[in-house]
């Protein structure tokens, strides 16, 4: 005892008091001046020491959507260049910004954020007009904030999760804001990165063609996480631990770890394979099958996994058919799920699957993606639908010469043309290119290469 105090008292006494001076700091706009102006330098210097490439979306466009009283919102997967590419879209214009993902803004607040606008006004001067808000799913109730500076700055959040706009943040923006998702490398922003750029009739260049195809396999592996092209595939087991601990366990207060951890592994070694809930319950020997639908949908906010559900025009047979799931890239695939052999015709649908949903975000499209599937176990990898069309109809095979594509393949891809009325019926192989016609319907066979270079 120490005047009435036993030490457990005096450890809680010093550890409040410790908390509350931390908060008390935080609230100070000159410590808030530091770490902004601390990031801001460890920005340029990643500018003028790296090699940083343009992306293959469109800036104006993106740039066109800060008009107030909207806000942009940069969505992806954690650590695939959102930060940077918030930082093309400003670059020569005056703007603040802030990376919350920051140990320095650990416990940083809600009500400390008008501390960080007086902070920006007094480092860049009150005429500000941009602010970019990095990772701001990390402040607890920044909604309101931002609803209410939309008025009169010109804003972009970024965030790793799509949940980042709530349910309240919908409903204070009524709309008033557009989302966009940010993937990792594509395969031309992949041969950027390595120095390979292409010149004016390139397609006709035999020297060019193997070097494309020598890239294509590296791709094919290593995938666009752009850490991943200077560090190598080692630095993706990082990024992977980081999304699932951080983005998923942490986020959603995750108690048995293990589980999920062998739920996630599961599904990225066994990209491209159907799939039922109730089925993988049983396999990872979960007691309830609203634990594995949990899963699912945790990873696939954290844009790790997505799902394709099987084409039906009964909406209530898409809900309770199998499902597919596909990773974010193919470095986790391979760095990370169990593999015996190369499943080289897996990872090429892995890789077409993620460039249709990237296409779809970077053209700012609204089609949706199926696969297809009969009661005789025809399959289709991928259909493309837009409005009430079905637009195409795409398979992918490891064929390198017209001999090596399945047969079955092709008699899958007339059925359902026939039974879903679209005649663009594409077969995308490793190395094959060729049109033929089927019971009077032309397939198109083209490589994969041209296919992620000619959009």
């Amino acid at each position: 005892m120490f005047f009435g105090w036993n030490l457990k008292s005096l450890r809680l006494l010093t550890t409040n008091f410790i908390k509350k001076l931390v908060k008390t700091v935080l609230l100070k706009v000159d410590y808030l001046k530091k770490v902004v102006a601390s990031q801001r330098e460890e920005m340029e210097s990643l500018f003028a020491a790296e090699k940083i490439i343009e992306r293959d979306v469109d800036a104006e466009k993106l740039r066109s959507f800060l008009s107030q009283p909207n806000i942009l919102t940069v969505l992806g997967v954690r650590r695939c260049g959102k930060s940077l590419l918030s930082w093309m879209l400003l670059r020569g214009l005056k703007f603040g910004y802030v990376n919350f993902f920051d140990e320095r803004l650990a416990g940083f607040e809600a009500k400390n954020l008008g501390n960080l606008l007086e902070a920006f006004y007094q480092l860049y001067g009150t005429d500000l007009e941009y602010m970019v808000l990095d990772e701001i799913q990390h402040v607890n109730g920044w909604e309101r904030f931002v609803s209410r500076m939309r008025t009169s700055k010109k804003i972009i959040v970024t965030g790793s999760s799509s949940q980042l706009l709530s349910s309240e943040l919908a409903t204070l923006l009524t709309g008033r804001h557009v989302d966009f998702v940010l993937y990792p490398f594509n395969f031309r922003e992949f041969l950027r990165i390595r120095g390979v750029e292409l010149g004016e009739n390139w397609q006709y260049s035999t020297i060019v063609i193997s070097k494309l195809k020598s890239m294509l396999e590296e791709y094919l592996k290593t995938g666009g996480f752009p850490e991943a092209s200077k560090f190598g595939r080692r630095i993706l087991v990082s990024i992977y631990s980081d999304v699932l601990e951080k983005d998923v366990a942490s986020r959603h207060r995750v108690k048995k770890t293990v589980a999920l951890k062998e739920f996630v592994r599961y599904m990225v070694s066994n990209v491209s394979s159907e799939f039922s809930f109730s089925r993988l319950r049983r396999i990872l020997n979960i007691k309830d099958v609203h634990t594995v639908k949990n899963y699912a949908e945790w990873v696939s906010e954290a844009y790790l996994l997505f799902f394709l559900e099987r084409f039906s025009p009964k909406l209530k047979l898409q809900f309770i058919s199998p499902k597919k799931a596909y990773c974010v890239d193919n470095g986790i695939v391979t760095s990370i799920g169990f593999r015996v052999s190369e499943n080289l015709g897996g990872l090429m649908e892995n890789l077409v699957a993620v460039e249709l949903l990237r296409r779809r975000s970077y053209s700012f499209s609204d089609f949706e993606v199926f696969y297809w599937r009969d009661y005789q176990h025809n399959e289709v990898d991928f259909i493309v639908k837009n409005g009430l069309n079905i637009k195409q109809l795409i398979q992918v095979t490891y064929a390198t010469g017209r001999d090596e594509v399945n047969p079955r393949e092709v008699k899958a891809l007339l059925k359902a043309s026939g039974e879903l009325r679209c005649k663009d019926l594409l077969v995308v192989t490793w190395d094959y290119e060729d049109e033929a016609v089927s019971n009077g319907r032309k397939i198109r066979y083209i490589p994969l290469w041209k296919w992620l270079l000619n959009p």
